[in-house]
Formats: C-alpha cells, sequence, structure tokens
C-alpha cells in the first residue's frame, strides 16, 4: 500500500450525497491519485444475456446506490477508505455486438488495471464478464479458488450453440484451468434445472453446492465455516450474481428464481470471509429497468461495499505482514 494518506470519498458535511460527482461511494477517479490498492471499475455490458436484457445500465445504477455508504464499516470494524486507496476506475467500454471480441477487451483491461498491484472489484453488466475478469486473475495467480453466489449453475455448455454467454461462464474458465478444482463452490443455487444431468456435470466440474435452503437449515455460521473449510488459504475470486437474492430483496435482475437468500444472509457469509485470500470480486446480472426504488441497487452496493472492505482488510494484513 502507498506509504501517502488515502484520498478518501467527499465530505457529506460540505458536498450533500444527493449532488457532486456520481463516482462508486462518492470516491475519487482512477486519474485523481497516484495508485490504487482497491479500484471499482465498471463493465456495462449484457449482451450474453438469456432472457431479460439491462444489465449494462448495471454500474451505473449502482454507483448512484453507493452515494449513501458511509466511510466505517461497523461490522468488519474497517474504514476501507482510510486504511487504503480505493478509487472509482470507471467503466471498461465493450464491443456489445461482437461477444468475443468484448471479453477479449476485458481481460486485457483487467490486466492493465491490476498490474499495478490493484486489485478489483468489478460491477457489471452480465454474468459473460466472469471469465475474462477470471483469465485476468489466473494469470496472475494461477488457477483460483471460487466463491458463486448465484441462483443458478452457469455451468452450462452453450446457449443456441454459442460457448460464451451469462449461463457458460464457470463451465469455460473450468476447462480452460483457471480454476482450483479443489475449491469451487455455488451458494444459494434453487429453482428448475433442464435436467439431472445438469448437476452431473457441475460436480464432474468439481463444484460443491450449497442452496438456499441449505443456508436457511444450517445458518449462516455453519455455511460460512464450510466454505472456509473447502477454500482454505487459497488465492479466492468472488462472483456475485445478484440474483441469489430472493427478488423480494432483488427484483431488478435478468432471471429471478423464488426462494432465494435475504440481503442479510448474503451480507453475513461475505463477512465471515474476512481473513482469506480474496484477490477480486465481482457483482453482476443488476437490471434496474425491473428494479423498484433502488431495492437492487441498493443490495448491489452494498455488497461491493463489503468486498471493498474485505480487500481492504487483505490489503492490510499483508503490508503488516512485509513490514
Amino acid at each position: 500500500m502507498s506509504s501517502q494518506t488515502p484520498i478518501g470519498p467527499a465530505d457529506s458535511s460540505k458536498v450533500p450525497r444527493f449532488a457532486g460527482f456520481a463516482t462508486f461511494a462518492r470516491l475519487p477517479r482512477a486519474d485523481q491519485v497516484e495508485r490504487a490498492d482497491v479500484a471499482v471499475v465498471g463493465v456495462p455490458f449484457d449482451s450474453g444475456v438469456s432472457y431479460r436484457p439491462g444489465a449494462r445500465f448495471g454500474p451505473a445504477s449502482v454507483r448512484e446506490a453507493s452515494r449513501l455508504l458511509r466511510p466505517y464499516h461497523p461490522d468488519l470494524d474497517v474504514s476501507p477508505f482510510a486504511t487504503a486507496q480505493v478509487v472509482d476506475a470507471g467503466d471498461i467500454a465493450l464491443n456489445p455486438f461482437n461477444i468475443g471480441e468484448a471479453i477479449e477487451t476485458l481481460q486485457h483491461g483487467a490486466e492493465a488495471l491490476t498490474a499495478g498491484g490493484t486489485s478489483l472489484v468489478t460491477v457489471g453488466g452480465d454474468h459473460t464478464i466472469a471469465l475474462p475478469l477470471l483469465r485476468a486473475a489466473a494469470k496472475k495467480h494461477g488457477p483460483v479458488a471460487l466463491l458463486h453466489f448465484d441462483a443458478h449453475l452457469d455451468t452450462w455448455d452453450t446457449y443456441f450453440g454459442e460457448p460464451y454467454t451469462h449461463g457458460t461462464p464457470f463451465r469455460r474458465a473450468s476447462e480452460e484451468g483457471l480454476l482450483d478444482t479443489s475449491a469451487l463452490s455455488h451458494v444459494g443455487t434453487r429453482g428448475p434445472l433442464y435436467g439431472k444431468r445438469d448437476l452431473e456435470e457441475d460436480r464432474r466440474l468439481g463444484f460443491g453446492i450449497v442452496t438456499s435452503g441449505d443456508v436457511l437449515r444450517r445458518g449462516v455460521g455453519e455455511t460460512v465455516d464450510a466454505l472456509r473449510q473447502r477454500i482454505g488459504d487459497r488465492p479466492l475470486y468472488v462472483s456475485v450474481d445478484i440474483d441469489v437474492l430472493d427478488p423480494a430483496h432483488a427484483p431488478g435482475t435478468g432471471t429471478p428464481e423464488a426462494g432465494g437468500m435475504t440481503s442479510r444472509e448474503l451480507l453475513e457469509i461475505l463477512r465471515g470471509l474476512r481473513g482469506c485470500n480474496l484477490i477480486g470480486a465481482d457483482v453482476v446480472e443488476l437490471a434496474p429497468a425491473y428494479d423498484h426504488a433502488e431495492i437492487t441497487a441498493i443490495a448491489a452496493s452494498h455488497v461491493a461495499y463489503d468486498l471493498v472492505s474485505l480487500l481492504s482488510l487483505r490489503k492490510n494484513e499483508n503490508q503488516g505482514t512485509e513490514r
């Protein structure tokens, strides 16, 4: 981490939260600081969706909802913007008419942003973007452990014969050797599948499954213990599809499924990952056209805030080890 004092959010006692530039949590832009420990970057892309479109407007919606975030996280006992330099790195613009080109562009963009040691929290966009982000992460860290919070498996082979969609990123990631197959978990899955074979193929790829019903029956504490045991100290990437939440907590998404987790459960599980070797994360599939009173955007902004806080803590733990 830089020895300079981090530049934090705009002071809400001087500039009201509803005024000023709409960066994430009102943080400085990447071009306003010398370097960044953690960067929040938007990827306004939804050409990989199979049902309701609109996730390309997710990053802007999350930024707007994040205006109310405050600089101290009491549950994690950290001031993430004071202990690490966190910035808003803007958006990585992708070609909406060519998914293959878009995937390559995002991978190169993520590699460039993380080249100096910056960790990313990426706000999508649809779940297609997880593949190039995992490519960039694995290029730097080797095969990574993965916690995938989602109503769906996203390990299908193709849609309409196409291998790159929001339902296939983790099949491709597994095939490409980007994932540590001893440390993979879906969390919050539920709803109908195309057939039992979906589960069999998912298991063959190395994934364990913690359904939303499992979270309900076991509780957050037992769920966290099981996930941490599976992850160990491996480099960890966390991918959060906001549809892991029940539609009551996240109506603004493209493929909603009844019977999901609450926002409280999701946030508590994320907070339980403190001390894990988190190296990057994404929050995807917010489609604001289907949102109501910013319910989904508020949830997504808090998820991103918790992920930033975990990365800030991790940066400081690593800094302390190096001293």
